[in-house]
């Protein structure tokens, strides 16, 4: 079973590190970007948020969206291609469990979350200097957001039939939930019906629970953003587990 799994994990690994311009390097660009436009131009305006820098307020929810879209994208299209290609045929037929089939692409996408959160972690330091609050609490967020949004990539590769469908969930259902869940603004700033609808939202969880890690300033006990993280995490291994033995879309 460890010669199962090493094995998805490390060709997960050769496949996204053998295409760093198209992995890796973006998200770095991107991170750029996001800290010139919002940090440097309109963070003087802004000022402040929460007693922090704007500048400094950002670069958690800058990070943490990284990882989220790298995680979610690499197991999606590690396993949807394993289908397309139909070599995941091989390993259905093999005697590996169907849980360390699921853990191995999970890792996959963790390990790419991990790597391309490291990266934009450099790249914001030659712009900014900054001191991580608490190790463990930055820690505990980021392996758990990278877990979570593996798992959910697992679950849309599994009922994507073409590369559309892979698309489509990132954009019109991922996208605006980061971009909603306080990347950018605290939710004390919006209207208090906005604030509830906003706790709905498990992304927002995610970044508040890593800014406090990140900065020490949070609008959430940390515990609760814990719990809400690992039962979405129990849900989504369940369902992927489920849908991966019931072979939905996989056998014929």
């Amino acid at each position: 079973m460890w010669i199962a799994y090493k094995t998805i994990v490390i060709r997960d690994v050769l496949r996204f590190s053998r295409i760093w311009v198209q992995t890796i390097f973006p998200p770095i660009i991107t991170t750029t970007l996001y800290l010139l436009i919002f940090g440097g131009l309109m963070g003087e305006r802004i000022g402040q948020m929460q007693g922090i820098d704007y500048l400094h307020y950002i670069i958690p929810g800058i990070i943490l969206m990284t990882v989220i879209t790298n995680s979610y994208s690499n197991t999606v299209m590690s396993f949807f291609l394993s289908k397309f290609n139909h070599s995941i045929e091989e390993l259905l037929v093999s005697p590996v469990p169907y849980w360390i089939i699921l853990l191995g692409y999970t890792s996959g996408g963790v390990v790419r979350g991990f790597v391309v959160g490291c990266c934009v972690l450099i790249t914001t330091s030659f712009f900014v200097e900054f001191e991580i609050n608490d190790i463990g609490i930055t820690f505990v967020t980021f392996l758990l957001t990278a877990i979570l949004f593996s798992l959910a990539g697992f679950i849309n590769a599994i009922y994507a039939k073409s590369f559309d469908d892979v698309t489509i969930v990132p954009t019109f259902i991922l996208m605006p939930m980061t971009y909603l869940g306080g990347m950018f603004y605290s939710i004390d700033i919006l209207p208090q019906f906005w604030q509830d609808v906003s706790k709905f939202n498990p992304i927002y969880y995610m970044v508040d629970s890593f800014r406090l890690g990140f900065l020490g300033v949070s609008t959430s006990d940390f515990w609760t953003s814990v719990s809400v993280l690992l039962i979405m995490i129990a849900i989504l291994a369940i369902v992927s587990f489920y849908l991966l033995k019931k072979g939905v879309n996989i056998k014929t």
